[in-house]
């Protein structure tokens, strides 16, 4: 783990050196001091020689503001490298994910992938900063102090060591106990985020669905999981300051106790006592050690802490796209047919039980129009994601152009099969820049012909700043059919020999429908179109039509030929068009001719016992009566 984060520091290694080599400098300035004010004191004020006075205090004044020096360059220099390894992180992070295959992303949360790049990285970033300022810092001068005690005094320095041992015993019983608790805070963090996250994501659902209360209660049950497990370690962590406390009392007692009888016997001539200078310094010297031991113990508990968040992102790091190109990948796609050859295909996950599609045998031509139709979760979409390799199958193959799909340059693939998945994804910025995800480089006029394509010109045109219309996050501030049309002409755009519309006109109306496929069949003749639908009247227009059940292929052909011998098929058409179908759809003449309205009269008079029905509002003959 150590050493993939350490690879991450790079450019900032310059700084991330220098800095415990100027907070070695300051430690060394900073142990000097007392040596130095010992002197000043041992022969300047109790002698009373004024020149050992000023030689000295301008000795310390020169040590101070080398240190100053040193202190200054080590703060700047540590927060330059730190932001520059946190920046580093993230962007390593951010790039791996990109590379991820829809197998690499089920395995991590939205939520977990936000933390990690966020409050994991942070935590590391700080405790990075820490070690090079304070963890280099705090041993050295802890190291320093206690050398120069010994020069001083070698009989009181032992109460040193005694503090030290007691410590270290007191400081790893509570970073023992609390590491527990920190390993699990941060996958309650993800809990956190995940519902923020779906809560503002799901804003105007909440709102029209009055749950607001019950959101609240979730995020309080999140939040609380957080509190109660950092309570729980705050509460061991609390016992470092006392036991710090105690034994910095008990070192100064002694320290005084003991001192204060060498002094008093002091005699130079028998190299016997102390000299007052001598025990300032060492009341000094007690100080330094201790507090630099509490530093150590919490350089240790944010370690511990860090640790748990150096696994989480080093996890990012080092997971490997399960889809890679191959050595001598093909770069060009021939045409646009398409064919599966005795396909099966599983997930990938825990808990992931038979086959999702199995034994799909299909050959579609380059150029045909393919519908696509079946009960939800019957697999439907999960059979076009393997033509563009989103996921690898599991057995068989799937061939574009003739080629199996993982002989190909993914990139070179995936740009000459233009998909428009389900969940339709508009990006914060304006309608043009949203159109040129599908190519960069295309024309206002290219974009302005694939929006007709798309029918999406019809809205464009009556918004005030047209193309440049800007598009909040997610599409938020325009409807669900607008969204699905402009995604649409942005999937035109690649110019694809294979197009694939994942249920992707479900939010517009039937004549919209129907003047979109007539676009495609007159604009793009020899793209492969696949398209996902849950209407009949969308696919039945279509060359051939595959319907789907429970992962496999129950028929595959015409509408006309799907009618006589597909029962799945007929009854889904039987149960759309028997009245029960789209709102939107224009009643035809016959239809008119053949409404009865006396068997509508009978057919809307309420069952025996049942009061009438109210009258529709605005269809009453009777005035109003006003008091």
């Amino acid at each position: 783990m150590l050493k993939t984060l350490a690879s991450h520091i790079r450019q900032y290694k310059r700084s991330a050196i220098l800095t415990p080599i100027c907070a070695a400098g300051e430690v060394v300035m900073e142990v000097l001091i007392p040596l130095v004010m010992a002197r000043l004191i041992n022969e300047g004020i109790a002698k009373g020689d004024m020149n050992a006075l000023i030689k000295y205090g301008l000795i310390m004044m020169g040590l101070s503001l080398v240190s100053l020096f040193f202190g200054v360059a080590c703060a700047h220099l540590a927060s330059h490298a730190s932001s520059g390894f946190g920046a580093n992180l993230r962007d390593a992070m951010y790039t791996n994910v990109q590379r991820f295959s829809f197998a690499n992303i089920d395995k991590f949360s939205t939520a977990g992938l936000v933390t990690r790049m966020t409050t994991d990285v942070m935590n590391i970033q700080n405790t990075f900063q820490m070690i090079t300022r304070i963890a280099v810092r705090a041993p050295l001068s802890l190291i320093f102090s206690l050398v120069a005690a010994f020069s001083v005094s070698g009989e009181l320095s032992v109460i040193f060591l005694v503090a030290i041992v007691v410590l270290a015993i007191a400081l790893s019983f509570i970073i023992k106990n609390a590491s527990k608790l920190f390993n699990q805070v941060f996958k309650k963090y993800d809990a956190l985020n995940a519902s923020v996250q779906e809560n503002v994501g799901a804003i105007r659902v909440v709102k029209a669905f009055v749950r607001e209360d019950h959101e609240n209660e979730k995020f309080r049950k999140a939040a609380g999981g957080v509190y109660d497990l950092f309570v729980k370690a705050e509460k061991i962590i609390a016992f470092n300051g006392p036991v710090m406390n105690l034994t910095v009392y008990a070192v100064v007692l002694l320290l005084s106790w003991f001192g204060a009888h060498m002094v008093a016997e002091y005699n130079p001539a028998l190299g016997l006592g102390l000299q007052e200078g001598d025990l300032t310094a060492m009341f000094d010297y007690v100080m330094r050690i201790l507090m630099n031991l509490m530093m150590l113990s919490m350089i240790f508990v944010n370690l511990t802490m860090s640790a748990a968040a150096g696994k989480r992102i080093v996890e990012v790091l080092k997971e490997e796209p399960t889809l890679t190109n191959p050595e001598s990948p093909v770069m060009e796609v021939p045409d646009g047919s398409i064919d599966f050859n005795n396909v099966s295909f599983k997930y990938h996950t825990e808990g992931s039980g038979d086959d999702i599609l199995e034994n799909i045998d299909l050959h579609i031509r380059s150029g045909e129009t393919v519908g696509i139709i079946g009960g939800t979760g019957c697999g439907k979409s999960t059979l076009v994601s393997l033509i563009s390799r989103l996921y690898d199958v599991t057995g068989g193959s799937v061939c574009v152009g003739g080629i199996d799909v993982r002989q190909y340059d993914m990139e070179a693939l995936r740009n000459q099969v233009s998909v428009v998945l389900q969940k339709n994804v508009l990006f914060s910025g304006t309608i043009l820049e949203n159109l040129r995800w599908g190519d960069e480089n295309a024309t206002l006029a290219e974009c302005q012909e694939a929006c007709r394509q798309a029918c999406a010109d019809e809205f464009i045109e009556r918004m005030p700043d047209k193309y440049d219309t800007f598009i909040e996050q997610g599409g938020t501030n325009v409807s669900g059919g607008q969204k699905q049309r402009l995604c649409i002409a942005r999937a035109l755009l690649k110019k694809p020999r294979v197009l694939i519309l994942d249920d992707s006109t479900s939010a517009v109306d039937t004549a919209t429908d129907a003047k979109i496929r007539k676009a495609f069949a007159a604009t793009i003749p020899g793209t492969t179109k696949l398209i996902i639908a849950q209407r009949v009247a969308s696919v039945q227009d279509a060359d051939r039509i595959i319907v789907m059940e429970d992962g496999k292929v129950a028929a595959f052909d015409t509408h006309e030929k799907l009618l006589e011998g597909c029962e799945i098929y007929r009854e889904i058409y039987e149960t759309q068009t028997s009245g029960s179908g789209d709102f939107d759809e224009t009643n035809s003449d016959e239809d008119i001719k053949a409404f009865d309205p006396a068997k509508a009269a009978e057919a809307n008079r309420p069952a025996p016992g049942m009061p009438p029905f109210p009258p529709m509002p605005g269809k009453s003959k009777k005035k109003e009566v006003r008091a």
